[in-house]
């Protein structure tokens, strides 16, 4: 009797891409919790959030999101990134990276999408763009 003609669509918005980071290849998630703090060189195949802090090289096949409160000193490598939290590095990012309102990164960022919303604040070299993207990655 009532029916509707709307489809479920799939929401790309900030909060979406912090809680929920699984790809449509159905891939699990590693969380680093709040107060864990991982000393040294860290690599994952699937998707990470942190929620902890990371000094040291941060390698993520898949995407990399970071929450409040959240720390890297080091550099980044992912496939995509939505950030909240802090960055003392640089940053290289084979597809989209996003900046969230909490995000401070003092450090080089190379992406082939970025976007910035209002609050986010970055200090070092920004290149945007397909080549930028494929030579550093």
């Amino acid at each position: 009797m009532f029916s509707s003609s709307t489809k479920d669509k799939k929401s790309t918005s900030p909060a979406t891409l912090l809680n929920n980071p699984s790809d449509k290849e159905g891939t699990q998630t590693t969380v680093i919790a709040k107060g864990t703090v991982i000393e040294g060189k860290f690599a994952c195949a699937d998707n990470v959030r942190l929620d902890g802090a990371i000094h040291g090289e941060v390698n993520v096949d898949k995407r990399l999101v970071l929450g409040d409160g959240s720390y890297v000193k080091g550099n980044i490598h992912a496939r995509d990134a939505a950030i909240k939290g802090r960055i003392q590095g640089d940053i290289f990012i084979k597809e989209a990276l996003h900046l969230l309102e909490s995000a401070v990164i003092e450090g080089n960022i190379t992406a082939k999408t970025m976007i910035v919303e209002e609050g986010a604040r970055y200090n070092g070299s920004c290149k945007i763009g397909e080549t930028a993207a494929a030579a550093k990655n």
